[in-house]
């Protein structure tokens, strides 16, 4: 597999010019983006979240760690992540944690932080460990057309300063 047969079908749909990356095999998203020779803050990682009730995609960078309690405040839910098992079952198409940055896609509620606004240069797994899609911010930007945007995350390093101080 090269890309997830859903994600193939919604960018040729939507029309975006993407390019698929192939990179040696990796097993999360820093793991990518270093085969890949990518920064990681480029990379958009996609964390299934669940309240009880909906699930939530959260797209941050590879180099981010998503702030639970800023989805549970905006959301007015007690989010929690996803299991293995959940994962599985709602992203069929996919080979195991390699999850696509689309869940509009999956028919799911789409937060995005809004630090992707700024770069020219996105990327996010094609749906297996060995390939990205690589979109440029205007393809980004219309993918995610009425997708929600917020401050979500902050770099691994910010939170590691704040928890020696």
């Amino acid at each position: 597999m090269t890309m997830a047969p859903r994600v193939e079908a919604h960018l040729e749909k939507v029309g975006v010019s993407y390019e698929l990356i192939k990179h040696p095999l990796s097993h999360n998203s820093h793991q990518s983006a270093r085969a890949a020779h990518l920064p990681a803050e480029k990379l958009a990682k996609a964390i299934i979240t669940h309240d009880g009730d909906r699930y939530c995609m959260c797209v941050i960078p590879a180099n981010h760690r998503l702030l639970l309690s800023a989805l549970d405040q905006h959301m007015r839910g007690h989010f929690r992540l996803a299991s293995e098992e959940e994962l599985q079952w709602l992203f069929d198409d996919c080979a195991q944690g390699a999850i696509p940055a689309l869940g509009q896609v999956y028919g799911m509620h789409v937060i995005w932080d809004e630090c992707f606004e700024n770069m020219d240069d996105i990327y996010f797994e094609g749906g297996d460990h060995q390939h990205l899609v690589h979109l440029s911010r205007a393809a980004f930007m219309e993918l995610m057309g009425r997708q929600e945007h917020r401050p979500i995350s902050r770099p691994e390093d910010d939170l590691k300063d704040a928890q020696l101080h």
